[in-house]
């Protein structure tokens, strides 16, 4: 497997992140759950402050490996409307189904922001991670979130992407940095040798970690 888990593909992405470190204006911003002990990593090592953004994929009835679309913080909703007339999805099911997926959304904002206040990042140089994309549908959604705010700009970071979501999402960032490409990515999970599932309750514990790490007076890390 090319990653032992999230925190060494963390580390080699980080890596391909230098030109970043130490900069006041970079963020990076994870989506929960997998990409945040990518990003924690990543936050560590360049020494930037980490947040998260949530994002959460619309899954087609009865075939939770087929993404159709995608919701985000700040009401965004992302619909493959091609993909689901082939799918013979009616609009009617795909608003429900978004739907459902808007109040997982609201439920994990307060969940997560209550472990801190919700970032500003007006302005700020966002790196958006996550443990890979393979339709990249959350990516998008993401994407879509922090560009209503007015970033300075956007740099997508994954350790694993497939060609078509590089090369859709390459265009609408300052720079989509990978480990490894490939087509088709079938499960972001072959990708890591422990892909073990990470809990609300590791999200909050990583945050924490984090603004303590930057707390004035913590010792520096390496």
């Amino acid at each position: 497997m090319p990653f032992r888990d999230r925190a060494d593909a963390g580390r080699q992405l980080a890596s391909r992140l230098t030109a970043y470190a130490g900069r006041e204006d970079v963020t990076v911003l994870s989506l929960p759950r997998g990409g945040v002990p990518i990003g924690f990593e990543i936050a560590k090592l360049l020494r930037v402050p980490l947040d998260v953004l949530i994002a959460r994929r619309i899954v087609a009835p009865g075939d939770h490996r087929m993404t159709i679309g995608a919701v985000a913080s700040g009401g965004v909703r992302v619909v493959d409307a091609e993909l689901c007339r082939a799918l013979g999805i009616s609009d009617r099911t795909v608003q429900w189904l978004a739907d459902v997926e808007a109040r997982e959304v609201e439920r994990l904002e307060r969940v997560y922001y209550g472990c801190h206040r919700a970032p500003d990042i007006r302005d700020r140089m966002l790196l958006l991670v996550d443990d890979g994309v393979a339709t990249g549908a959350s990516m998008r959604a993401a994407v879509t979130a922090v560009e209503q705010v007015g970033p300075a700009g956007i740099v997508i970071a994954v350790p694993v992407a497939s060609y078509a979501a590089y090369a859709e999402l390459s265009r609408r960032a300052r720079e989509f940095v990978y480990c490894h490409i490939r087509d088709p990515v079938y499960s972001v999970g072959l990708w890591y040798e422990d892909y073990a599932p990470v809990s609300e309750q590791d999200v909050c514990r990583l945050l924490r970690e984090a603004l303590d790490r930057r707390a004035p007076g913590a010792p520096e890390t390496s």
